[in-house]
């Protein structure tokens, strides 16, 4: 069998030497990372067949990055390794345009089967998650994440929650620092919040932090 070109992208080490393990005897690990910037560039440079990450990174969450990644890399697979059981994040995971999702704790006994699942073209989702999940993501194309915020809020929101200032920020984004402004303005609005403490609870509520 042919040996898959894949990229880990995860903020533990322990974590990605752990998935590097199971996988490199199978299959060529042409990268790591260890946030979702650092992601995307590798990426865009090394244009692997299959991505596997988490949802929780810093600087910008495996969500919004695999949804960057789709852009410019269509035929890339995505397959998420994570803690999150929610299935709000697993709706997500699939409208980001990933085929696979595997819990951590279930990742020893499941990845390398997620893995040659994905890669063929078909969906694999942790088996533990009920059987009603698996049955409202079977099409990706219908899952449609119901998130407030725009992808861009969601940046910024991390960002915030991480403790960046303004300026930083806009430095990360390349965007002004007027138009980070404009985006937490509107993120307060639509979600209810007045400061930045508030911000900061919802995005670790939230897990995007």
């Amino acid at each position: 069998m042919k040996r898959a070109r894949i990229l880990l992208a995860d903020d533990h080490s322990l974590t990605l030497e752990g998935i590097r393990t199971v996988l490199e005897p199978h299959h060529e690990i042409v990268g790591t990372a260890a946030d979702g910037r650092a992601l995307l560039e590798a990426a865009l440079r090394l244009k692997p067949e299959l991505i596997v990450l988490d949802i929780t990174m810093p600087l910008l969450n495996g969500i919004d990055a695999a949804v960057q990644i789709k852009k410019s890399l269509p035929e890339t697979k995505l397959l998420f390794v994570t803690m999150h059981v929610n299935p709000a994040y697993l709706e997500a995971a699939l409208d980001a345009g990933a085929t696979g999702y595997v819990l951590k704790s279930a990742a020893r006994r499941e990845l390398l089967e997620a893995v040659d699942s994905v890669l063929k073209g078909r969906i694999y989702i942790t088996p533990s998650l009920s059987g009603e999940d698996l049955e409202r993501f079977r099409d990706p194309t219908q899952a449609a994440a119901a998130l407030r915020l725009s992808t861009r809020e969601r940046e910024v929101l991390q960002l915030i929650a991480e403790g960046h200032a303004a300026k930083e920020i806009a430095h990360v984004l390349n965007i002004s620092i007027r138009t980070v402004a404009f985006h937490r303005e509107n993120i307060k609005r639509k979600l209810g919040l007045r400061s930045t403490s508030e911000l900061t609870k919802h995005a670790i509520e939230q897990r995007l932090i």
